[in-house]
């Protein structure tokens, strides 16, 4: 029963390593940093495929309180690790200075075999996320829950857009991460699977067909985890807000455990079902919040905003349960102020306005991604 379960979670978040003196990316990190963080903090720590980037994956999670106290004790570790060593940490979904020509690999087999595998496209991959894996319990088929998740799966990503930079310019997108994500293999919207057996079965064809090594190079924006009996969120940019990224982690929750306490919830599927969750991807990455997404059902298109209103009035009962209601008042927040990636363009006008040149102004949106990235002792108390 859903009642019965605690539906633990997990989250994960990719950053940058800043050169505080050039604001760029450090595309060089010495190998101590990583020994470092460990040291300090655990295996919770791991590289990127880039050097200019590190990963931290939290412990099991029971609550939001216990969330926000083990991600904010996480944040200010790697940040007091890579301040020691002359760096400073960002969380963003791209970097506004990062060159992609620039960047250079983290010194693993499973990292050189993924540059020799997709070439340019893995140079390329200057991006950064927010995952965040939820328990399903046992006995329900992740899958089949997945496919009944999708719909929502765009107003994930405009809740969390933090990329309207890339290779130093802007793109116009609010995610150009998404869009630069879509040149890999295997991302984006899934299919809809008839159940796990189905999707394990398509793993295992590609597998031998000598396409994967096995099912986690399987990158969508949504799927089962091959380690953890979790279903894995994806879609989200990295959020520079720590309480953003709780606020995403505390909806993902709180709609998991609504379909599973409602099944008749989520499962209509048409042939053009995933094309128009697709469509309402781009809409996302393209506008963020100020989005408005086809409704299949009603057959015209809602603002982003009326899609939020309706999940948060599905989920009521379940954020009283998992006790996530003063998380999710953050996402209000959101709409009304918007994402980082409304906050780095305003930034940038600002500057821009002032006098100042296009790459002087890229370091003033960095300095503030920095500032904010890891928050103080007394926001944390606020």
């Amino acid at each position: 029963m859903a009642d019965a379960h605690a539906f633990t979670f997990g989250i994960e978040e990719e950053y940058f390593l800043v050169d505080p003196r050039t604001r760029n990316v450090a595309a060089r990190v010495p190998r101590h940093f990583l020994k470092a963080c460990r040291k300090r903090l655990g295996d919770v720590v791991s590289p990127e495929l880039l050097q200019s980037q590190v990963e931290i994956a939290s412990p099991i999670l029971r609550d939001c309180g216990h969330a926000r106290e083990t991600m904010l004790a996480l944040r200010r570790g790697v940040g007091e690790v890579a301040q020691a060593i002359g760096l400073r940490l960002m969380a963003a979904g791209t970097h506004p200075l990062a060159a992609w020509s620039e960047q250079h690999n983290t010194d693993k087999p499973r990292y050189a075999r993924l540059m020799d595998d997709f070439q340019i496209l893995g140079r390329r991959n200057v991006f950064c996320g927010l995952h965040v894996h939820v328990a399903v319990p046992p006995g329900h088929d992740r899958v089949q829950l997945m496919n009944r998740a999708m719909r929502w799966l765009p107003l994930f990503l405009a809740l969390s857009t933090s990329s309207p930079f890339w290779n130093r310019q802007r793109t116009g997108l609010l995610s150009y991460r998404q869009a630069g994500y879509d040149e890999w293999p295997r991302t984006g919207i899934p299919d809809a699977f008839v159940d796990e057996v189905d999707y394990m079965a398509f793993a295992a064809r590609l597998e031998r067909a000598g396409a994967i090594r096995d099912a986690s190079y399987l990158w969508w924006a949504i799927r089962p985890a091959l380690r953890y009996p979790t279903l894995e969120l994806r879609i989200a940019d990295c959020c520079t807000e720590l309480d953003d990224a709780l606020a995403i982690a505390a909806l993902y929750r709180c709609l998991l455990r609504l379909l599973l306490r409602r099944p008749e919830v989520g499962t209509v599927w048409h042939g053009h079902t995933r094309r128009l969750i697709d469509e309402n991807r781009w809409r996302a990455k393209r506008h963020g919040i100020e989005a408005s997404f086809i409704d299949e059902d009603a057959g015209g298109a809602r603002p982003a905003t009326a899609w939020l209103d309706e999940l948060l009035a599905l989920v009521a009962d379940d954020a009283r349960a998992l006790a996530c209601e003063s998380s999710l008042r953050r996402l209000r927040t959101i709409v009304a102020c918007g994402t980082s990636a409304h906050a780095q363009l305003a930034r940038y006008a600002e500057l821009r306005d002032a006098g100042a040149s296009r790459i002087e102004a890229l370091r003033g949106v960095v300095d503030d991604l920095v500032q904010v990235t890891v928050p103080t002792v007394r926001a944390a108390a606020a």
